[in-house]
């Protein structure tokens, strides 16, 4: 939305976006200073407490008339979507052991699905009924999730009665015992480095020669993503009935082998190398996600009275792998060109295989 956006307000592409960058910034600040707020209080409260005021910075960023309004709506949007990372240790908690890779799956779905269709969505009604729309229409939508969780989601029983700062303070020591923990957060960050990278150089890509695309054609290749989403509770089902290491070890080699598939792209006419993009595309993202699932599968079993707290580790983790990949990318792409990301995301989603096939002593584990 924001090339419409920055037009309508009147400012410039650059100042546009930081709209953006805050959301992103929000997000991994709640990540880490809200998220383990669930092993404290009832996580029910917290995610409803969290959807009024994400409706709330909805509507702010819908009403603003300037750019100062809006990005101070961009950061509370951010910090109040993660109820998002609330409701994953919800479902985690409520399912029988036995069956709780799969139900992570089930509700990663949701969330992996959002992500990688709200660019579609949120382009097509900002182009036919205004960006502000799309602002409502997403306050409506986290109303009605509000009502929904309201109506059908139990009340949780803390784990823990530690003040907050004791909190945040327990997250490095769960660093620091588990490492198990450390494992599954290093190679999840070294994958979505690799994702990254990808995501925010492709339709730069696509703009360059022998394409000449736009960035519809790169939103377009997200779909192909939203395989690997659907295929997120079937990475869950085989986590509780194979093991979730395997399911990182399959993940994390699926995701090296796509990328250094599109290393391949040179050799190849222009029409070829949309399909092997395509399927590499489809290939590293279902790896990506299933490797994600079994991680939370296998973070969830460390402590059941800190799962929050756990899934908050995980969690920023990836965030700095993705931000480090993002700048990454760029750098690469501008000195080495497409097969420099293609070459980073592959070293980065081998190191993620290595360090799955890392042994943990049992005494950290």
């Amino acid at each position: 939305m924001l090339g419409i956006l920055a037009a309508d307000i009147g400012v410039s592409n650059l100042d546009a976006g930081f709209i953006p960058t805050l959301t992103q910034l929000g997000y991994a600040l709640g990540i880490l200073l809200l998220a383990p707020l669930g092993d404290r209080h009832d996580r029910r409260n917290i995610i409803l407490i969290k959807a009024g005021l994400l409706v709330a910075a909805l509507i702010a960023a819908g009403l603003a008339n300037s750019l100062s309004i809006l990005l101070i709506a961009s950061l509370a949007i951010g910090l109040t979507a993660t109820m998002a990372q609330d409701i994953v240790p919800a479902a985690a908690t409520l399912a029988h052991e036995s069956r709780r890779g799969k139900v992570v799956g089930t509700v990663m779905t949701g969330l992996l699905m959002g992500i990688l269709l709200s660019r579609v969505v949120s382009g097509f009604v900002a182009e036919h009924f205004g960006w502000r729309s799309m602002f409502m229409l997403a306050a409506v939508g986290v109303s009605l999730i509000a009502v929904a969780i309201w109506r059908g989601l139990p009340h949780f029983v803390p784990t823990t009665t530690m003040s907050y700062r004791a909190l945040l303070a327990s997250l490095l020591d769960l660093i620091r015992r588990h490492g198990t923990l450390r494992r599954a957060a290093l190679a999840q960050g070294l994958l979505a480095m690799g994702f990254s990278g990808f995501w925010s150089t492709l339709a730069v890509m696509l703009h360059a020669e022998p394409f000449h695309m736009g960035s519809a054609a790169a939103g377009a290749f997200g779909l192909a993503g939203a395989v690997g989403a659907l295929a997120a509770p079937l990475a869950g089902h085989l986590a509780d009935k194979r093991g979730p290491e395997l399911v990182t070890k399959l993940g994390a080699g699926l995701t090296a082998a796509s990328f250094a598939i599109m290393n391949l792209s040179p050799l190849f006419p222009p029409t070829a190398q949309l399909w092997l993009l395509g399927i590499g595309t489809l290939g590293f993202d279902l790896g990506v996600q299933s490797t994600l699932i079994a991680h939370q599968t296998i973070v969830y079993g460390i402590d059941n009275g800190a799962r929050s707290r756990l899934n908050a580790v995980l969690f920023v983790g990836m965030f700095i792998g993705m931000a480090a990949g993002a700048t990454l990318g760029s750098a690469l792409l501008a000195q080495w060109g497409w097969t420099g990301v293609t070459g980073m995301a592959t070293v980065t989603a081998l190191a993620a295989l290595a360090v799955r096939y890392w042994k943990v002593p049992a005494d950290e584990a």
